[in-house]
């Protein structure tokens, strides 16, 4: 059985997916995912970026589908795909081709986690808990990242700085910020897999809900996740040392997370 599987979306959303593509295993297993996501998906024979498979050129109507792409599809004896469920010309781009298509996002008023949702799309049972294995690394310091994709997941700065004020005088704190993000002095790593080996050797992580911070539970870091607007029972990282800090009900303003209980999660930790 060669097998494909293609899964698009966020750093978060691939690392959610982690279960449901170990699941899949098959005498020949091939992903392609975002470009950024390549170096986590370590558990396939062969992991290529989306963008470099010319798939983002099928099912444009403007164009002839990419001959190249369609044959190598056509190796596959089934493709399991999260990219291309509702879009109808795609669809008919790939028809003949053996794939099954599924939705790339759970429904939320169901109330199911996501990594079990997508570990059930693929016949899985869950609980599922994504982990990505690194070396064992020193430990002693905590690392803060204080950023999400949307403001409104982030808890303000000056609260995180008043943070690391406190854990400072148990343990060094180091800052983690993406290549775009503005942070003076902060530890920032090109490959996603580097960066989670580095945090695997931290004694305690502390962000917001990102991709980051599903990076870090992963990992095996001991992890508290801050969540304001989106459903924690749905979308928090998965991990026995992990700490979920949320305000009263989803979608209340993340500001509403007082200091106090920040830091007596991670004194917990």
């Amino acid at each position: 059985m060669r097998r494909l599987v293609i899964r698009p979306g966020a750093i978060g959303d691939c690392i959610l997916s982690l279960p449901a593509i170990e699941h899949l295993r098959a005498d020949y297993l091939e992903v392609w995912a975002p470009s950024p996501c390549v170096p986590l998906i370590r558990i396939a024979d062969a992991v290529r970026a989306m963008a470099a498979t010319g798939l983002d050129s099928v099912g444009i109507p403007e164009r002839e589908p990419p001959e190249e792409t369609l044959a190598r599809l056509g190796q596959f004896d089934e493709i399991v795909s999260w990219y291309g469920a509702a879009n109808e010309d795609f669809r008919a781009a790939v028809a003949g081709l053996p794939f099954q298509f599924l939705a790339a996002l759970p429904d939320e008023r169901a109330g199911v986690h996501a990594a079990d949702f997508f570990l059930g799309q693929v016949g899985g049972r869950g609980p599922a808990a994504p982990r990505i294995a690194c070396p064992p690394g020193g430990g002693g310091y905590a690392v803060i990242h204080p950023f999400a994709g949307s403001a409104r997941k982030r808890w303000p700065l000056e609260r995180f700085r008043e943070l690391a004020r406190l854990l400072e005088k148990r343990l060094p704190v180091r800052w983690c910020a993406g290549p775009e993000d503005e942070l003076a002095g902060a530890v920032r790593f090109d490959d996603l897999y580097e960066l989670a080996c580095w945090l695997a050797g931290a004694s305690l992580y502390v962000g917001n809900d990102s991709g980051i911070t599903h990076l870090a539970a992963a990992a095996g870091a001991p992890v508290v996740a801050l969540f304001g607007p989106t459903d924690p029972a749905v979308w928090a990282p998965r991990g026995p040392r992990v700490r979920v800090v949320a305000t009263g009900r989803p979608g209340e303003p993340i500001e509403r997370i007082p200091l106090d209980r920040v830091f007596e999660a991670a004194t917990a930790l």
